[in-house]
C-alpha cells in the first residue's frame, strides 16, 4: 500500500518500558490514543505516521522469520509488511485495547502474516520434528556476538526456518513457549526443544572458538 512519507517534523514515538526480565520488543512503541482515534476516523496522515513508526519492526521481524539469506527474502518481507499494514488499516476499528497495547495487536498481525507466508512456501518441511525430544532448560540470552546485527543475521539465516522463528520470537519478541506453540500449531515442548538446539547451534556459529573448546571438554 503506497503511502506518502510523513513530515520530518513528526514527533518521535515513545518507547514502552518492558516488564522486568522481559526482552524489549522493537514493536514496543506507545501510540497516543488521539493518533489512533484520528486514524480510525480516516485521517490518512495519522495512519501514515503509524505506518512509518512500525515499518522497520514489521519488516525486520518478517525478514528474520523468512530467512534473509537471499534477495528474494527481502522482497517477501516487504510483501509481508504491505499485507500486515493493509490488514491493520482495515481492522483499526476492531482494536479495543482492553488493557493490551496497540503495538502488541499490530505485532500479532505481523507474526501471523510472516508465518502464513512461511507455510505457503513450505520451507519448514525439512525441519526435524522435535516434540518431546531432547528437552533441556531454556538457554540464556543470545551470545554477546549477537550485538553485531550483521553477524547475527548471517548466523540466523543458516538455521532451519522453524528453529530460527522460535529463537527470534522467544529472544527478541518475548513470546512464551505456550504462545509460540499456539502460533505454530505445535506444542510447548516443541518450542523448548527448538530453542535449546537452535541456541546451541547459534553459539557455535557466532562463537566458534568457544564452542570448540566446550566440545573438547565434553569429550575429555
Amino acid at each position: 500500500m503506497p503511502l506518502n512519507p510523513i513530515p520530518a517534523s513528526a514527533p518521535a514515538p515513545c518507547p514502552s518500558t518492558p516488564a522486568s526480565g522481559a526482552p524489549r520488543s522493537s514493536f514496543a512503541i506507545d501510540v497516543p490514543d488521539a493518533l489512533l482515534a484520528r486514524a480510525r476516523a480516516g485521517d490518512r496522515s495519522a495512519f501514515e505516521q503509524i505506518y512509518r513508526w512500525f515499518e522497520r519492526p514489521v519488516f525486520n521481524l518478517a525478514l528474520r522469520i523468512l530467512g534473509g539469506a537471499y534477495a528474494g527474502d527481502r522482497e517477501e518481507a516487504a510483501e509481508v509488511l504491505q499485507e500486515t499494514m493493509l490488514k491493520v488499516y482495515g481492522k483499526l476499528g476492531e482494536f479495543r485495547g482492553n488493557g493490551s497495547p496497540f503495538w502488541g495487536w499490530l505485532r500479532q498481525i505481523a507474526v501471523n502474516e510472516a508465518l502464513m507466508r512461511l507455510r505457503s512456501q513450505r520451507r519448514h518441511v525439512h525441519d526435524v520434528p522435535l516434540d518431546g525430544d531432547d528437552l533441556v532448560m531454556d538457554p540464556g540470552p543470545l551470545p554477546t556476538a549477537a550485538a553485531d546485527a550483521a553477524a547475527l543475521g548471517r548466523a540466523l539465516a543458516q538455521l532451519p526456518t522453524t528453529t530460527r522463528s522460535v529463537l527470534w520470537l522467544y529472544h527478541a519478541e518475548g513470546y512464551t513457549h505456550e504462545e509460540i506453540a499456539a502460533l505454530m500449531q505445535r506444542t510447548a515442548s516443541f518450542s523448548k526443544s527448538q530453542l535449546a538446539r537452535g541456541g546451541r547451534r547459534l553459539r557455535e556459529l557466532l562463537e566458534p572458538d568457544q564452542a570448540g573448546m566446550n566440545q573438547e571438554k565434553a569429550h575429555a
